[in-house]
């Protein structure tokens, strides 16, 4: 007797079937016969797509072992602690401070606009995650901050030249100083913490409303580059202190601000074609190049959403807000790469694909949808596949690879293309916190399957 052995045949996706064929044939016995898949013998349609990031629904342990992963990382490389510069030891009675107290060193500064993000980021976390360290990480360090302010405020009146480790937070020259730390630390104060924070946040409020450069309109604006000049940037600089201020105190006049703002700067500055706003924009010029640089966009979106979370409903200016919002989201999403990352400028797929700018985006269309200002079906796997692709970028130790550093307003393209990345450029860290934290909400409060292949809200969900 004759035996026909069946033969290994793979196709991408599929292994080809193996048939089982009794023949009555003297002498010959066929016990298997491959056969290849095609389009008669196979569902073609249901081959594994070789995705470059992970395609569907991460599960909730995965997205809390990212966020850990950050938060032990950015623990310890952000000491809430206060030394002597010169001898170096740890100051614990903060009643004996000096003119050399500094704070410890560490990777990433306490005080800037970045660490303001990352501490909103880090409070999300801990509502997301119900593990107290996450919140406990931002309560220490403004503790910290407001706990040594008024020696170094006294230090500073007797001597403008004293040098202070919160030199920024008493006295603040830019809305980069005041804004995202401002709007942490009233979030941090809603939520019933007893850290004295008021006088800073007072502080911030009164240099954001009254002492930042602004146009005859009352837009806020810089001189730099350029006299006359607006930032993007500067809507998350300034919007979501004043309207958390305006939730805070129940005062109108900051939500009026606050819209104001988003209005002024849209009208000069959002494309209405693409659905991008242009990074910066110059008074007296006659022609305005239009650069849509991905992570200004990104504070422009999370801007609104900031705003429509407490901005009272009733408000005028709710609606415009909102609508801008919608419309800036779906220009937004016609330019996610397949890898679900965006790339440095929006409209141009042949620059570098950046990561700060995608776990931005993938925050505020979570959130968007957590709050009902945007539409799930359309647009929850935008925001989880840009999750997905955020979490391929933090690395072993915690860091985020893949971030644009600190960068100013250009009109020329090779400066954009060229901006370095770097594992220490802090705006990566906050935008990972706050993606990975609202969509773990998302994915809590809300059903999603793998419907034909395609990630889909789940059917009959809603």
């Amino acid at each position: 007797m004759r035996t026909i052995k069946n033969h290994k045949y793979q196709t991408s996706g599929f292994k080809t079937a193996i048939l089982i064929v009794g023949l009555m044939v003297p002498g010959i016995q066929v016990i298997a016969q491959t056969v290849p898949h095609n389009d008669v013998t196979a569902p073609l349609h249901l081959m594994k797509p070789d995705y470059p990031t992970p395609y569907g629904i991460p599960a909730a342990g995965e997205i809390e072992k990212v966020l850990i992963r950050l938060y032990r990382y950015l623990d310890a490389a952000t000491p809430a602690k206060i030394i002597n510069g010169k001898s170096k030891e740890e100051i614990t009675d903060l009643s004996k401070l000096t003119d050399e107290a500094v704070f410890a060193a560490g990777d990433f500064r306490l005080t800037s606009y970045e660490w303001g993000v990352t501490y909103a980021g880090m409070l999300n976390a801990g509502e997301a995650t119900g593990d107290a360290r996450f919140t406990e990480y931002t309560n220490k360090r403004l503790k910290l901050i407001a706990d040594v302010a008024p020696y170094f405020r006294t230090r500073l009146q007797a001597n403008p030249n004293a040098v202070s480790p919160v030199r920024t937070v008493l006295q603040p020259h830019a809305l980069d100083d005041a804004g995202a730390v401002c709007a942490a630390m009233i979030k941090l104060e809603r939520s019933g913490s007893k850290t004295n924070l008021r006088p800073l946040i007072d502080n911030f409020i009164a240099y954001i409303s009254n002492r930042e450069f602004r146009f005859a309109d009352g837009t806020l604006a810089r001189n730099r580059p350029q006299p006359n000049t607006l930032w993007l940037d500067d809507l998350f600089m300034s919007v979501p202190a004043l309207a958390q201020m305006g939730k805070l105190t129940g005062d109108v006049k900051y939500y009026d601000d606050a819209v104001k703002q988003v209005l002024q700067f849209s009208q000069r500055m959002f494309d209405q074609e693409k659905g991008l706003y242009m990074h910066g924009w110059v008074q007296d010029m006659k022609f305005h190049p239009k650069f849509y640089w991905a992570r200004a966009n990104g504070w422009g979106v999370m801007t609104m959403v900031e705003l429509l979370d407490v901005l009272p409903t009733s408000h005028p200016g709710y609606q415009p807000v909102l609508a801008q919002l919608q419309a800036h989201v779906k220009g937004l999403v016609a330019y996610q790469d397949g890898t679900g990352l965006w790339h440095q400028l929006l409209d141009r797929n042949d620059s570098y694909l950046e990561t700060s700018a995608t776990a931005i985006y993938a925050y505020a269309i979570a959130k968007g949808i957590n709050r009902g200002f945007l539409d799930e079906r359309a647009f929850a796997p935008v925001a989880i596949l840009a999750w997905n692709a955020v979490a391929t970028k933090v690395n072993a130790k915690g860091q985020v690879e893949g971030t644009c550093v600190g960068t100013g307003m250009g009109f020329d393209a090779s400066f954009y293309y060229y901006r370095p990345v770097n594992v220490y450029a802090a705006h990566g860290y906050g935008p990972a916190l706050l993606a990975g934290s609202e969509v773990l909400k998302l994915i809590k409060n809300h059903s999603y399957e793998i419907n034909d292949s395609s990630l889909q809200l789940k059917t009959g969900s809603k």
